[in-house]
């Protein structure tokens, strides 16, 4: 019988949990769209791993200390989140950088046609003030892990496409880190070819797939 109270407060504490996540909602001012905000997933997730944690440490009282402070702590890293994405939107405004944010994380996606030259890894001199205001916002919000990887289209040796997308992602690292981020929160990887997101029929499609993504996710 404990045991099934126990089981009913917790699911009674991912209920509440739940009502938070699909009641908290925000207007993205840069689509228009209504989306929850990292915050409130924080919240709400930080909740339930702290409950369930909580639930297994010390039945029912476990399970809402648990999901008390889970939380907060979610909740705070979530706010964080949520203020570092709407500084990079401002910042990145005209950049051709997209700012996309995903669940818990938030990437920046840079076509490698205004990041450099044809088959080559060094990042072009004029991207460098964008990659600096980047480095500005990495800086001020360093709770957050950074990993940048590399895409290229399907044309020309598979090989050769996966060393240009490893080197062009350790361009963009190595210079972030010459901006102060430590590289202890740098990760690079090269995905070559792999993980298009458009088609590789035309040259609208290659160019969209020739990019580096930033991601950024909490540490």
């Amino acid at each position: 019988m404990k045991l099934i109270r126990n089981n009913k407060k917790l699911f009674a504490a991912v209920g509440i949990c739940a009502a938070l996540l699909s009641g908290c909602t925000t207007v993205n001012p840069y689509t228009g769209q209504v989306q929850t905000s990292d915050a409130t997933i924080g919240t709400g997730v930080g909740a339930l791993g702290g409950a369930a944690i909580g639930a297994l440490a010390g039945g029912g009282r476990g399970a809402l200390i648990g999901g008390t402070i889970g939380a907060v702590t979610g909740g705070l890293i979530g706010n964080s989140m949520d203020q570092e994405n709407n500084e990079l939107r401002q910042r990145l405004v005209g950049t051709g950088v997209q700012v996309q944010q995903n669940g818990n994380y938030i990437q920046l996606v840079m076509a490698s046609d205004v990041t450099f030259k044809t088959n080559q890894s060094d990042v072009i001199d004029s991207f460098y003030p964008t990659l600096s205001s980047v480095a500005e916002v990495l800086r001020k919000y360093n709770r957050t892990n950074i990993v940048i990887t590399g895409f290229t289209d399907n044309t020309g040796d598979a090989a050769y496409n996966q060393s240009l997308s490893e080197r062009r992602a350790e361009s963009v690292g190595s210079f972030l880190m010459s901006q102060g981020i430590p590289p202890n929160r740098i990760f690079t990887e090269g995905r070559g070819k792999r993980d298009p997101i458009a088609s590789n029929a035309t040259a609208e499609g290659r160019a969209m797939n020739r990019r580096v993504v930033i991601s950024l996710r909490p540490a």
